[in-house]
């Protein structure tokens, strides 16, 4: 469960301040699907970026799985990100010196984690990636590419799946493809899962849809 409270990020002072995000106050179950959708510059990436740990707010408070992510140090948190949150890119964020196998187990390998051989196998059944593993991602289409990235932020198991723009750089179909099985492994898995996009039409596929703009949450 993602619970974030009077949430403020501030750039800047005075009259050149800009108030990416303005004071939100969400709630996204356990299991949860929610997509944010939003224009550029609504604050979405910020937002998710907060929710993930890779951004501190200059007010408020986010609690991920019941931890205060405003009472974890640097060292912690960087812990807490890579046990408990998969992180899926709109550019896919792949290790170009790594196969798609070596890339999926990647975030274990970091942590020393043991390899889940049962785990690891249903997920690439389930997106189709039983041909690519010794292929690079250069060798690879963009819908392979972001298969592999979903993967990967499956494996380690996490319990919040937050995703920025995750179709951006597909094609239509291949961004259907991509966001349906991304709704099928976190449903499966029983994942929350939080996607930004500014495509409408994907963004039905989730639970519930919020809508930001200037840096506040419009609509739930």
């Amino acid at each position: 469960m993602i619970t974030v409270r009077n949430l403020k990020k501030y750039y800047g002072r005075g009259n050149s301040q800009v108030k990416a995000l303005d004071g939100i106050d969400l709630d996204v179950a356990r299991g949860e699907f929610a997509a944010i959708v939003g224009a550029s510059g609504s604050g979405k990436t910020t937002l998710l970026n907060i929710i993930g740990g890779l951004d501190i707010p200059t007010e408020g408070e986010v609690t991920v799985d019941g931890v205060n992510l405003a009472g974890l140090r640097e060292e912690q948190l960087a812990v807490f990100r890579r046990k408990k949150i998969g992180f899926i890119f709109q550019n896919y964020n792949l290790v170009p010196t790594l196969t798609v196998k070596e890339n999926i187990l990647f975030p274990l390998d970091l942590d020393g984690s043991v390899v889940d051989h049962g785990l690891f196998a249903e997920i690439v059944n389930l997106l189709g990636l039983e041909e690519k593993m010794q292929a690079y991602p250069a060798a690879l289409s963009g819908g392979q590419q972001q298969r592999t990235a979903i993967a990967r932020a499956l494996i380690s198991k996490p319990s919040v799946i937050l995703a920025d723009e995750p179709t951006g750089n597909l094609d239509s179909r291949n961004g259907q493809n991509v966001a349906g099985l991304l709704k099928m492994t976190a449903h499966l898995y029983h994942r929350t899962l939080v996607m930004i996009t500014h495509n409408q039409e994907l963004a039905q596929l989730a639970d519930r849809i919020l809508y930001m703009e200037d840096g506040r949450i419009v609509s739930k």
